[in-house]
Parts: C-alpha cells; sequence; structure tokens
C-alpha cells in the first residue's frame, strides 16, 4: 500500500460537478493499493495515521495528531499511486491491485481507521472524481507498506 497523506484546512470530492464529500480541518488521505497488497498492512498504516502527529499544538510545534484535533480525514482511493513511469511515455499500472480487491481492501482500510474513532469521509470508489483541497502548511507525507 501506499498512501499520501495531506494535511489540510479543508478538502472535498465531487463527481459530475456534485458534492461527495467535505472536510475541515484534517487529513485528505489518497490510498494506492498494490496486486501484491495482503491486508496485513491495513492495521499498521491506519494506526500510523491516527497517532501521527503532524497537527500544531499551542506552541506551534507538530504535537498533536488528528483525534486531538477533533480532525477529519478524507479517503480517496487512487490506483495511480502504483503508475510505472520508468518506460515509455504513458504510465503501466500493471502494479496496481485489481478493482475487486482494491475496493475490498479501501473500505477495510476505512473501517479500521472508523473503529479508532476518527470521522472518515469518501470519494467514490473508481468514479472519475474531483478532489480540491486547501493543504495547510503544506504538510504532506508518504507512508508505504
Amino acid at each position: 500500500m501506499k498512501i499520501i497523506v495531506q494535511r489540510v484546512k479543508s478538502a472535498q470530492v465531487e463527481v459530475d460537478y456534485k458534492l461527495i464529500s467535505r472536510i475541515d480541518q484534517g487529513l485528505l488521505i489518497f490510498l494506492g493499493i498494490a496486486k501484491t497488497d495482503t491486508g496485513k498492512e491495513i492495521e499498521w498504516l491506519a494506526k500510523k495515521i491516527s497517532e501521527l502527529r503532524i497537527f500544531e499544538d499551542d506552541q506551534g510545534k507538530m504535537n498533536r495528531c488528528i483525534k486531538e484535533i477533533n480532525g477529519e480525514i478524507l479517503l480517496v482511493s487512487q490506483f495511480t499511486l502504483y503508475a510505472d513511469c520508468r518506460k515509455g511515455r504513458r504510465p503501466g499500472f500493471d502494479a496496481a491491485a485489481l478493482p475487486d480487491k482494491a475496493e475490498r481492501m479501501y473500505r477495510e482500510f476505512r473501517d479500521t481507521l472508523l473503529n479508532n474513532e476518527i470521522i472518515v469521509k469518501t470519494g467514490i470508489f473508481a468514479a472519475d472524481m474531483q478532489v480540491s483541497l486547501i493543504n495547510d502548511g503544506p504538510v504532506t507525507i508518504i507512508l508505504e507498506r
């Protein structure tokens, strides 16, 4: 699994010009699932995200996690995180999981975050989504397992 975590002041997902999900302060997470992922990665990554201290405390230091600021997560599936651009000009996506597996693991990841008592909103799996955000910092972190 590959994950892009962005600390945001706000983020939203639209499909066909219709608002699907919106969050205020929190994390926008792009989740990529590989063919080789087994699901064992989910618990570790969800715990890491829920405990990641990237929100500022009263002294302006990154000492707070998403739970401590009552933040929300906007979770967006993104198979393009597994793009292979080593050859030619068109990316290959052979390393990305097939849709059935990817959707199942995406939902399992969402449920694991929810079990960690975090508000999680989502896009629509496999839809053509327009994602808007106001990155806070900017803070962008890549996690891989």
